[in-house]
């Protein structure tokens, strides 16, 4: 396999004439933030343009987006930014391109964009979109794009076939393989089988999956699980699951008539959801079933289930609130919380104290290792070998995935007969040129991480993020001291405040007296000293004493004044 072997950063080259670019700005070596660039004669093509959902080692970050400073100075370059389906790590990020240039045409299906634009009308803009659907083709600039219909945990995604001077691409998004899905729409490989014989010069593959022996369950195995876990529960249900699963509300929907129980949906982000859902028929809700939040309290428990978000640990949302008592839902014994999604990496520790949480209230827990109520929305490595035996394309490119997954899906195409030397794993930023049948690694350009707190946007950088970590796992201190500038000796203080890092303040007495020595020292030693030179002073022998007396290393901020 070409792996990405460029160490530092290579300037790609100019872009020769009839030939492809690829720039992969988000996806590669994580779960989230998908989006790649597209560029032939002089014009840019965007598919999908996601978000990545932060990690504990990313205190008080929102979201991170991909990095746009590779095109924010082409926007107007860009024809397109083509949408493969509605999920947050494909969708998330549009909002915040737009901000650069709100008049770019958004295509993708239509629940796609219905929920794309509920989302941007959030951040008051207002975009040009085109609905297509499976077998529509459409061209923009030099790009000429064909979609087709892939079956995903969420309905209407969408693969598309770019045909361009410079080569063919298949890009599948996320999909699977369910063959009795539940709206009966199925992953069209006939329509693959077709594009196979018109010759795919490179196929860029969902990952996820990759490293998974087999296939993929079908959907339709859940619903029998929620019946019978249905069947069992005396008290309130509460199910959560990601905002726009519509498949998996759904079964609980189905499960919740069949048990005469109302269901209530509990948190934003599923409340919009599925009333578009509804709105355009995705969703099938039978008369009377949803009732507001509102109105529970006035339902016996066993007449209750409430479809919540947060199934990943986020700290806002219904799900975690619930867990700390901090939300109108009082989770208490005998109701019974069913997970139904799986664990995106890097949310573990978040998912288990929640789920601890919810047993210390008497909650009975039902989660994916302990019960089928959740399959998984990607191909697994049985798919992806059918996929490349009907294709049989002449250059694989796996993305959306960790190495791991990336390296396991190159393993599956180099067993369908992908020359090993035709198989390239990337990483973000990684420049990939397409021209005559072949794929080559050409360069490689900055690609960063760009994290979204609050209202700002970019602002915030891996310097930040290692305050925050050590203030939230070490503490600081500071120290307050006012010095006579000819002689050092100490006016005022130090005053020393600390928090999180001793139980009294007192236990620093002993570092005062050398403090006040290593400050009257330094400034005998060194007449044209500065505040900032006795402030290291001070950090130096406050952090050395503090490293051996307490074992901790907490931010230090000294503060010398001169009198």
């Amino acid at each position: 396999m070409t792996q990405t072997a460029l160490t530092g950063l290579v300037t790609p080259p100019r872009l020769p004439q009839d030939t492809l670019r690829i720039v992969p700005l988000g996806g590669l070596g994580e779960i989230g933030r998908n989006m790649t660039v597209f560029e032939i004669g002089g014009k840019l093509l965007i598919v999908d343009c996601g978000v990545l959902f932060p990690e504990e080692t990313q205190p008080g970050v929102d979201l991170i987006l991909p990095d746009f400073s590779y095109i924010e100075d082409r926007m107007a370059d860009i024809v397109a930014v083509v949408l493969t389906h509605g999920h947050e790590d494909h969708i998330g990020a549009v909002p915040y391109l737009l901000r650069l240039r709100n008049d770019i045409p958004l295509v993708g299906s239509q629940l796609t964009l219905a929920l794309i634009e509920a989302k941007l009308q959030e951040h008051r803009i207002r975009p040009y979109t085109l609905t297509v659907e499976e077998g529509q083709v459409e061209k923009f600039g030099p790009f000429e794009c064909e979609f087709v219909a892939v079956n995903h945990s969420i309905p209407d995604a969408l693969a598309v076939f770019l045909r361009t001077a410079g080569g063919t691409v298949l890009h599948t998004g996320d999909f699977k393989m369910d063959q009795l899905p539940l709206d009966g729409r199925i992953t069209d490989l006939r329509h693959f089988a077709k594009l196979g014989e018109e010759g795919v010069d490179l196929f860029m593959s969902d990952s996820t999956n990759a490293d998974v022996p087999g296939f993929t369950t079908a959907e339709k195995e859940i619903g029998p699980t929620l019946e019978r876990l249905f069947g069992q529960a005396s008290k309130r249900i509460i199910v959560a699951s990601f905002s726009s699963h519509v498949h998996r509300v759904q079964q609980v929907l189905d499960a919740a008539a069949k048990h005469n129980r109302k269901v209530a949906f509990v948190g934003r982000s599923m409340v919009r959801n599925m009333a578009i859902a509804e709105k355009l028929g995705y969703l099938d809700v039978p008369a009377g079933l949803i009732v507001d939040i509102k109105n529970i309290d006035n339902l016996p428990d066993n007449r209750v289930v409430l479809m919540s978000t947060g199934s990943q640990g986020e700290p806002m949302a219904a799900l975690s609130r619930m867990a700390n008592g901090d939300h109108r839902v009082v989770v208490g014994d005998g109701d019974t919380v069913i997970l139904a999604s799986s664990l995106i990496p890097g949310n573990e520790n978040a998912v288990f104290r929640i789920i601890n949480g919810l047993l210390k209230l008497g909650a009975d827990v039902i989660h994916k290792g302990n019960a089928k109520v959740h399959v998984s929305g990607h191909a697994a490595a049985g798919e992806l070998l059918y996929c490349y035996n009907i294709l049989e394309p002449l250059n694989a490119m796996p993305v959306h995935g960790e190495t791991r997954h990336l390296l396991a899906n190159g393993k599956i195409a180099i067993e369908s007969g992908v020359p090993e030397a035709s198989v390239i794993l990337s990483d973000n930023g990684t420049v990939i040129d397409l021209h005559d049948h072949r794929a080559d690694v050409v360069g490689q350009v900055e690609v960063g991480f760009v994290y979204v707190d609050g209202s700002s946007v970019g602002e915030i950088t891996d310097a930040d993020l290692k305050d925050r970590r050590i203030l939230g796992d070490e503490g600081f201190i500071s120290i307050i001291t006012v010095i006579h500038r000819a002689t050092g000796k100490v006016v005022s203080g130090p005053e020393i405040h600390a928090r999180g890092v001793a139980e009294d303040d007192s236990v620093f007495d002993d570092i005062i007296p050398k403090i006040n020595a290593a400050l009257e020292e330094a400034v005998l030693n060194n007449k044209d000293h500065t505040s900032h030179q006795l402030q290291q002073v001070v950090r130096r022998v406050v952090g050395t004493w503090v490293n051996r007396k307490l074992r901790r290393k907490p931010m230090i901020i000294p503060v010398v004044l001169e009198a």
